[in-house]
């Protein structure tokens, strides 16, 4: 299975009832004192192209292999493309 890389999004309250109304609440993981938090995942490629369009995010490759510092507006945009 080829690995893959997650972009983390925090949930709100606000976004958390929404994704209960459309019956996506499953999706979430519970994180740091209940904090719920959308993991969506890239291949290798997709987070290459991700840091590349995006300078200012970093690829924390020593602990959870992930994707940080998107600005906002980027995981807003992945949020919705998520729950749609």
């Amino acid at each position: 299975m080829a690995e893959t890389f997650p972009i983390n999004i925090w949930i709100n309250e606000e976004r958390f009832k929404a994704l209960q109304d459309a019956g996506l609440a499953g999706m979430l993981k519970e994180e740091l004192a209940g904090m719920k938090v959308m993991i969506v995942s890239c291949s290798e490629a997709q987070r290459d192209k991700v840091l590349k369009v995006f300078p200012m995010a970093k690829y924390d490759a020593a602990t959870t292999k992930s994707i940080e510092l998107l600005p906002k507006y980027v995981k807003d945009k992945i949020y919705d493309m998520a729950v749609k």
